[in-house]
């Protein structure tokens, strides 16, 4: 890897576990309306960058890139969705780790199941440090015995826990299917990697929508409550997966994923020093384990 994808994946890595911070943060304000102001921010804030690629490259775009710039848009609301609803339901500490833990191990069982790579011992290994990272930093938080009166809501909590898992394994999955989507995009179909990046907000404004017609006044109070977060996510959201994507497009992605993934660390740094999320050494410590596996998974 060059020394400026490096660079960029680093920069990229710690403006992703920012603006998950700032999701975090916004989760009260509701999962449709917080994203469709943040889409709806990206894409003013993105336009004369956009409209400059066009302008000065002159992409000669096919229908297939077309095709997979609408195609990253359907992927990307499912992972907005599923990544906030998790937030409402868990710690950024948990929710984050494991999404980006499981996008990148389900990516490597891709290799495995459709296209027949045979991992060696390493890879074996670092496929085994990640599902043992995503089950301990998934494991309930330790509380002290609760008075009788106290049961109903430790159950509520452990229900919530188990949810906010759920939701961050699904964000996973959306994870490791839009980063193998635009990868085809951006190094096959030459699809410039700004304009990749940015149709997935557009998107995102038309299918979040109807339900911000029926809320308009929710949508209000969310702005008012949160638009240094939403404006915070809207140039960092497009912003580092855009250098994530120029980076994609002269560097191979088993070399690119691994070190995107330090964002975990900072993910679970960013939980306990702003948030206050208890948990910090085991969960840095299963944290670690993913980085590793990832890493592992690569080189192997």
């Amino acid at each position: 890897m060059s020394v400026t994808a490096l660079v960029l994946i680093v920069v990229a890595a710690l403006g992703h576990a920012t603006w998950n911070l700032f999701s975090k943060q916004a989760s009260a304000a509701g999962a449709m309306l917080f994203l469709w102001l943040v889409a709806a921010a990206a894409l003013v804030i993105f336009l004369p960058v956009v409209a400059g690629v066009i302008l000065v490259g002159h992409p000669h775009l096919r229908a297939a890139n077309w095709v997979f710039m609408a195609g990253t848009g359907v992927l990307q609301v499912g992972y907005f969705l599923f990544l906030q609803r998790g937030y409402q339901a868990g710690d950024l500490s948990l929710v984050y780790p494991i999404g980006r833990g499981t996008g990148a191990l389900l990516a490597a069982l891709a290799g495995i199941v459709l296209l027949g790579e045979r991992p060696g011992a390493v890879a074996a290994a670092g496929i085994l440090a990640i599902v043992a990272g995503i089950a301990v930093i998934g494991l309930p938080a330790r509380r002290p015995a609760p008075p009788p009166a106290g049961a109903a809501a430790l159950a509520g909590g452990t229900q919530s826990g188990w949810r906010a898992v759920t939701l961050a394994l699904g964000t996973g999955a959306f994870i490791a299917s839009y980063t193998l989507w635009d990868k085809y995009a951006v190094s096959t179909l030459a699809t410039p990697p700004v304009l990749q990046g940015y149709a997935a907000f557009p998107v995102m404004v038309l299918a979040f929508a109807p339900h911000v017609l029926r809320h308009r006044d929710g949508l209000v109070r969310a702005w008012r409550a949160f638009w240094p977060q939403v404006l915070g996510a809207g140039v960092l959201a497009p912003g580092t997966y855009m250098l994530v994507l120029v980076a994609l497009s002269f560097s191979p992605v088993d070399t690119i994923a691994p070190v995107r993934e330090v964002s975990v660390l900072f993910g679970v740094i960013l939980g306990r020093r702003l948030l206050g999320e208890g948990g910090l050494p085991r969960k840095l410590a299963a944290a670690a384990a993913i980085v590793a596996g990832i890493v592992a998974v690569a080189v192997g």
